[in-house]
């Protein structure tokens, strides 16, 4: 599979079917993406595979959590009163998102439910934590973005799909008792990993893109 192929099938998928994935496609997934890019070698991140019984056990635990309202956050994932065109971006993501369900936007119950699936990962068999020592800064979590990024084509290539989530930054203690994370390790991200439901009609949401000129500048060609 070419990279650019795997870039353009890559979708943040949100319905898995149950099939579990091999622990050792797994390992093999993440030892090739610590090919990924990283400042000074530094290789800041640390990846967490769930599968089975500790899986579940996390997930019905941070159902149980989400419940009672959650934890603090251990980061903001969108800054605080966003603006143009951020804001619209979002906007239309939720709309496009809700409208492949037939979810109206002033149906809150629906939209709160489906909300609450990431806790499920989506019925993914498989769920990846991503953490870093809590003293690295901005440069090391660009670093761990890529890696993440490049964990997800190669499961494209494998014939696996993905969905990053920092939905799971809402409870953050749950997953640090669920991986015994030391004080000095933070949680950055969740993901979901496993088969696509090909049927779903959720899954056939492709989010909207800029145009180029919107994004790129190009001098000297």
């Amino acid at each position: 599979m070419d990279v650019k192929d795997a870039v353009a099938q890559r979708i943040s998928v949100r319905a898995f079917r149950p099939d579990p994935v091999p622990g050792e496609t797994v390992r093999a997934i993440l030892q090739a993406a610590q090919r990924a890019p990283s400042g000074g070698n530094l290789q800041p991140w640390r990846v967490h595979a769930l599968s089975g019984e500790p899986l579940a056990a996390l997930k019905t635990a941070a159902m149980a959590k989400m419940a009672t309202g959650g934890e603090e956050p251990e980061y903001d994932v969108y800054p605080a009163n966003l603006w143009e065109p951020l804001r619209t971006r979002r906007f239309e993501c939720g709309e496009d998102l809700y409208a492949t369900i037939g979810v109206p936007r002033e149906d809150k119950p629906a939209r709160y439910r489906q909300l609450a699936k990431n806790i499920e990962l989506f019925g993914a068999p498989v769920g990846l934590f991503f953490t870093l020592d809590r003293k690295v800064g901005p440069p090391q979590w660009a670093d761990t973005g890529m890696f993440m990024q490049t964990i997800m084509l190669l499961a494209v290539e494998a014939g696996l799909d993905t969905c990053a989530q920092e939905f799971w930054a809402r409870v953050p203690q749950t997953v640090g008792a669920a991986l015994n994370l030391p004080e000095h390790e933070m949680l950055f991200c969740g993901m979901a990993l496993g088969w696509r439901d090909a049927d779903a009609p959720i899954n056939t949401l492709r989010t909207r893109r800029d145009p180029f000129e919107t994004f790129a500048t190009m001098q000297g060609f």
